[in-house]
């Protein structure tokens, strides 16, 4: 279920003669909305990694017909792909991160410990190595970083530490192994209301995708493919991306960046984005209760200045 759908849209402002690139499409729910709302001739370029998702967002748009073209790119290729598609000048460009629902509840994806599968958690088939490959082959050292960072896991150490002692006795192949592992290395007193696992889970999936390093190449593509006017829309679910996000649009948004001694600007800078929300718009109660995954999403919206598209 897409989260934030209607702020989505009211922000995006989609209407018909648009153009829009939806660079995370997944299962289609904002696609559609915006494709409805764009009748009878706005257009939209669907971009995914993952082909089960391309394919189910292909069914879900069918009735749209060439409204609506399809591409299986990362969203760090948005521009590569709407140079080839005819989508430079968009109105309108969409980011939905993270994990979907769908790919959660695949058990054999291996995004989630509820069912016992293979570990791997790649959103496309073409990732260089799955969460069971980096479970195995990485140092105590890189693994503890991951897991710090990615999950911000406070007993980063004491996990890699009893991975790695783990894996010298058998591989660790499956979710439920992995789950056990770290199960058994944090400490019983600090164990929260969520399952030990879920930031270990977490950290692996963003470093198997290298979803932050995506993200960090993507969002200054927009700038090249947004025209003046046009509007970029990311929907976030972690710290870590809200964070990339927000300091790409206050860094573009902003002006003359001389030293405030100079009298007179001679940097040249002007802006490129104009913040349409100065802070993250997110989910309703009413929202989250029909969709725990909105509880941590956030919405953030800009709007292209001076571009020359």
């Amino acid at each position: 279920m897409p989260v934030l759908v209607t702020e989505t849209v009211e922000l995006l402002q989609p209407r018909p003669g648009g153009l829009f690139v939806d660079a995370t499409v997944g299962g289609g729910g904002h696609a559609e909305k915006v494709l409805d709302l764009t009748i009878p001739d706005g257009r939209l370029l669907a971009l995914d990694a993952d082909p089960t998702a391309l394919e189910a967002s292909r069914v879900r748009l069918s009735r749209f017909g060439n409204r609506v073209r399809f591409a299986r790119r990362y969203s760090d290729q948005v521009l590569d792909a709407a140079q080839e598609y005819g989508f430079v000048g968009a109105h309108g460009v969409l980011f939905d991160l993270g994990v979907s629902s769908p790919q959660i509840d695949t058990p054999e994806r291996g995004f989630s410990f509820q069912s016992d599968a293979p570990l791997d958690m790649r959103f496309g088939p073409d990732a260089e190595r799955s969460a069971a490959e980096l479970i195995n082959e990485l140092s105590e050292r890189d693994l503890r970083d991951i897991i710090a960072e990615y999950g911000e896991e406070r007993f980063a150490g004491r996990i890699a530490r009893r991975i790695v002692a783990e894996r010298t006795v058998r591989p660790i192949l499956t979710t439920t192994h992995l789950a056990e592992v770290v199960t058994r290395a944090k400490p019983r007193a600090h164990r929260e209301r969520i399952n030990p696992a879920t930031r270990v889970f977490q950290a692996l999936r963003i470093a198997v995708n290298d979803e932050l390093g995506r993200l960090t190449r993507a969002l200054p593509q927009t700038l090249g493919l947004l025209r003046d006017g046009g509007r970029l829309a990311v929907i976030s679910f972690h710290s870590l991306e809200d964070r990339i996000v927000k300091q790409f649009m206050r860094q573009e948004a902003t002006g003359c960046i001389c030293p405030p001694e100079v009298p007179v600007c001679v940097c040249g800078r002007t802006p490129n984005l104009r913040l349409v929300t100065r802070r993250p718009v997110t989910a309703s109660d009413d929202e989250i209760v029909l969709n725990a995954r909105a509880r941590s999403a956030k919405l953030r919206v800009a709007e292209r200045t001076n571009s020359p598209t």
